[in-house]
């Protein structure tokens, strides 16, 4: 119904956000994380959100898939709308928007499955018809193309994906997302624990799928934001601070705070 309610919502918009946060707002308990966060990110770009650790970035990345409700002391108010529909309305599913929003998060989570397994979890789990092992096959190869993988890995796909390097677990973990074909991919420091040659690999895959999916990167790394974004957001204290094209921001920051911490002074 989610999928359904999107598409019938967002054609006729002409809108070309891929987010848009209204007044958003997030308790831990009785601790504010997130106030009053306004922001619009386009489709089709990679959006990089810095700021010091504690600020909300990925509170608020959780916030748009909805992952922070499974927490049962955790209150928002405001909303959030994915290409144009309410990700908290009564209509959304958190299935159906976490189908539609994937995430990758800090350390890869391949599960202790097969890498051909991995691939075709999420899509076994939502499968809404009945697919054929060859309709699998084509499948696996185009998530792993598409993430740079298949050539790596096409001659043991029945291998454990615990097995992979660090930098190819990750990739494995975004071409997991990719079957059940989401609008906007989330991704929480995804190079945190990688070394500096498979950082740079994943930026590279993160810059080649800007266009066919709306990526959106929390990122404590200033050149990484620098290197593979094309617009910045940066948050303090649970505020949006600035939200600026990251060639604009990283040369003349509007904000007084944000040049002091691109420049080192606190953070």
């Amino acid at each position: 119904m989610w999928r359904a309610a999107l598409a019938e919502k967002t054609q006729p918009a002409g809108t070309n956000l891929a987010i848009e946060a209204i007044d958003q707002n997030l308790w831990y308990g009785s601790f504010q994380a997130l106030h009053e966060v306004n922001l619009a990110v386009e489709r089709g770009i990679v959006t990089a959100m810095i700021g010091p650790s504690g600020c909300g970035k990925s509170t608020f990345l959780r916030s748009c898939n909805r992952i922070n409700e499974r927490l049962g002391y955790v209150r928002t108010t405001g909303t959030i709308h994915v290409l144009g529909f309410d990700v908290y309305s009564k209509d959304a599913s958190a299935i159906q928007v976490r189908r539609q929003i994937g995430m990758v998060f800090q350390r890869p989570n391949p599960l202790p499955l097969s890498i051909r397994d991995n691939v075709l979890f999420a899509s076994r789990l939502h499968r809404e018809r009945r697919v054929t092992r060859a309709d699998e096959a084509v499948m696996v190869e185009s998530a792993l193309r598409e993430v740079l993988l298949w050539d790596r890995v096409k001659d043991r796909l029945d291998q454990k994906a615990t097995l992979l390097s660090l930098e190819e677990q990750q990739k494995l973990c975004i071409a997991r997302l990719l079957p059940t074909k989401p609008t906007l991919l989330l991704m929480d420091e995804p190079c945190s624990a990688l070394d500096p040659e498979a950082t740079s690999a994943i930026e590279d895959l993160i810059w080649s799928l800007r266009g066919n999916y709306t990526i959106l990167i929390v990122t404590h790394n200033m050149a990484q934001a620098r290197r593979a974004s094309d617009e910045c957001v940066f948050m303090l204290l649970g505020r949006v601070i600035e939200h600026a094209r990251t060639d604009v921001m990283f040369v003349t920051p509007a904000r007084q705070e944000t040049a002091d911490y691109i420049e080192g002074r606190f953070g």
